[in-house]
């Protein structure tokens, strides 16, 4: 019996740890690492792939179009200065400049946002010049038909000039360029931008030829290179797209490198929009809704890199008759994926589902009423870890029926315990009938057993969405609480293991157990509540489950060490009110609650147990 218990507990702690490095390698680790370095790219590109196929005049299967050349620069600024002829962009929310040379929007920061929780670090960069590393931008145009009479469009190396007076583009001053193609045909581009992240841009054609041309409008994002993405399963990184009855198309940057996806091709005869989505920041193109159109999302090898594009076509043509014009009309979105921006803009403009901006995952329909709760607390509060505390307290007051039965069960249990070890006694050397007599103990007394684990499951689903709210939510990003808490969707900065900064080193470089060498105050506090919740019973009579439950608070300390502090600290509250609430239900019905003993009971060392010989006595 004694050598089936240490079986069952070599095997319990290999599990454990087992569970314990592999969280780390395969979730913890990566998180932690990706927290710790910025997004940088590395390799620089030489050339772009326009990737616009345009519909050829019977309608046919989209064929590709040309490509053009961008010159290497060492970085952004460098690109900036390769290129000084630029409308400037100044809103209350965006800082940027607009090339003259191909009328690309491939510069802007956001004013808002800045790249760590100082206030003075630089402001977030998203778009970037072409050529530069991490390559950036947005663009829209004109594509004749696919053996067409042709006509000569303007292309990235075509230099517009500003037509007016304006020459910043504000949310109050729209700027319009201009660019004639000698062969008369004259182009003009007026772009307008609000006071948040979208960008109106009204095409139109002035045919002062003696024939009538059909023209096809496109739209296109292009990121030059693979950004570093945090590669986690509650958010998605890289192109998407909502494109009519195709529903949302979501494409990892592999997929699309990936020969089966490297040109796919979705039609929409409803309008829709693409784009390319980052933890935080977005950029779409959107048509207007109920244009048809032909989209392509596409990966094209330049050097050692890939030139990722999302684009569409629009496939009914634009007429413009001799001596008449024509015009069209798209939006560009590029900015933060706040929540209330983009719901505004989805209504005001009949978006189709912009809101899949944000990724809410498939617990959406608990993930979207817990943040607009949490940003409902937070409007009182004022503070986001006020306003968690005051979610737990919410949930707690909604499953307490709930939770009444399931610790009156476990009340029920406690009663028992004499009778549940008298048949553990009587039937030590059976199992069959030891544990059909529990079962009739069970029956008899209306005890389900297994009652007890329902405070645990129901949190699930809770906790899983709490945490996808602040991991995706930019609402959450950068937002203190107190003391040393300045950004809860960040993992708490301190460290256990460098004495909380006395010791000059940093121990999540270890190889192999670096990534279990982060553990900050947070996560030990709740460990230790963990600890006390399961000191309301005692142990288990199961050797193996008693050495489990003594190592679940040690591994759960260790996996959100590298958690958001938002969520450990919402664990933690949890376990201080959940021993609260059990002990008092437990105590109203009758149950003896000894924490203090068993507490105690823990740090005492247990009785050596000796085995008795074969055929004798136990000396």
């Amino acid at each position: 019996m004694q050598s089936d218990n240490n079986r069952n507990m070599i095997i319990a702690i290999v599990l454990s740890v087992v569970v314990l490095f592999g969280w780390q390698f395969f979730i913890a680790n990566p998180q932690l690492e990706q927290a710790q370095r910025r997004a940088q790219q590395a390799q620089q590109t030489t050339t772009t792939d326009t990737g616009i196929a345009t519909p050829a005049a019977d309608g046919s299967t989209p064929a590709a179009a040309g490509s053009t050349a961008s010159g290497l620069f060492a970085d952004r600024a460098a690109a900036l200065a390769a290129s000084p002829q630029r409308v400037k962009i100044d809103t209350p929310s965006l800082l940027g400049s607009i090339n003259l040379k191909g009328a690309l929007l491939d510069d802007l920061q956001l004013k808002q946002y800045t790249e760590t929780v100082d206030p003075n670090s630089p402001i977030i960069t998203l778009l970037i010049p072409s050529g530069a590393p991490g390559g950036y931008y947005a663009d829209a145009g004109w594509r004749p038909a696919v053996g067409g009479t042709p006509v000569v469009v303007p292309d990235e190396n075509s230099v517009w000039s500003v037509e007016g007076d304006a020459q910043t583009l504000t949310t109050e001053t729209p700027v319009t360029l201009k660019w004639d193609n000698g062969a008369g045909l004259i182009f003009r581009r007026t772009i307008s931008v609000d006071s948040n992240y979208l960008f109106t841009v009204a095409q139109s054609i002035e045919n002062t030829g003696s024939g009538d041309v059909a023209l096809y409008p496109f739209s296109r994002i292009v990121r030059q290179g693979k950004p570093h993405v945090q590669n986690f399963f509650v958010q998605h990184e890289g192109p998407l797209g909502v494109l009519g009855s195709n529903n949302l198309v979501s494409l990892k940057y592999d997929d699309v490198v990936n020969e089966k996806e490297s040109q796919k091709t979705v039609d929409s005869t409803t309008g829709g929009w693409v784009g390319v989505t980052d933890k935080y920041w977005a950029t779409a193109v959107l048509s207007e809704p109920g244009a048809p159109l032909t989209a392509r999302f596409k990966a094209t090898p330049s050097g050692a890199i890939n030139v990722f594009q999302t684009s569409f076509v629009e496939t009914t043509p634009v007429l413009v008759p001799a001596g008449g014009k024509a015009e069209n009309k798209t939006y560009v979105f590029a900015g933060a994926k706040r929540e209330g921006v983009i719901s505004s803009y989805e209504k005001t403009y009949g978006f189709d589902r912009l809101e899949l901006l944000i990724d809410w995952g498939w617990l959406h329909f608990i993930t979207k009423p817990m943040f607009y709760l949490l940003q409902f607390l937070y409007g009182i509060l004022g503070n986001f870890g006020l306003a968690i505390l005051a979610v737990t307290v919410i949930v707690k007051g909604l499953f307490f029926p709930l939770a009444n039965r399931s610790y009156a069960s476990m009340a029920a249990m406690r009663r028992v315990q004499p009778e549940m070890k008298a048949i553990q006694e009587r039937f030590k050397e059976d199992r069959p009938a030891q544990q059909q007599a529990m079962m009739e103990l069970y029956k008899k007394e209306k005890i389900n057993p297994l009652s007890g684990c329902w405070p645990i499951l129901i949190q699930i689903p809770v906790f899983f969405s709490l945490y996808t709210v602040i991991f995706i939510s930019l609402e959450m990003r950068h937002a203190p609480f107190f003391g040393w808490i300045v950004d809860l969707a960040a993992p708490d900065p301190t460290n256990i293991f460098t004495l909380f900064g006395l010791i000059p080193w940093n121990p999540t470089t270890l190889p192999v157990v670096g990534g279990l060498l982060h553990l900050g105050v947070w996560p030990v506090i709740m460990g230790i509540t963990m600890w006390v919740q399961m000191k309301l019973n005692p142990p288990p009579p199961d050797p193996t489950q008693a050495m489990i439950f003594n190592w679940m608070p040690i591994i759960f300390t260790f996996m959100l060490g590298s958690f958001p502090a938002g969520l450990v600290i919402y664990w933690a509250w949890n376990n201080l009110l959940s021993v609260t609430q059990q002990w008092f239900i437990m105590k109203r019905h009758g149950a003896e609650v000894d924490l203090l003993g068993n507490i105690t009971a823990s740090f005492k060392r247990k009785p050596k147990v000796e085995e008795k010989p074969a055929g004798g006595k136990a000396s």
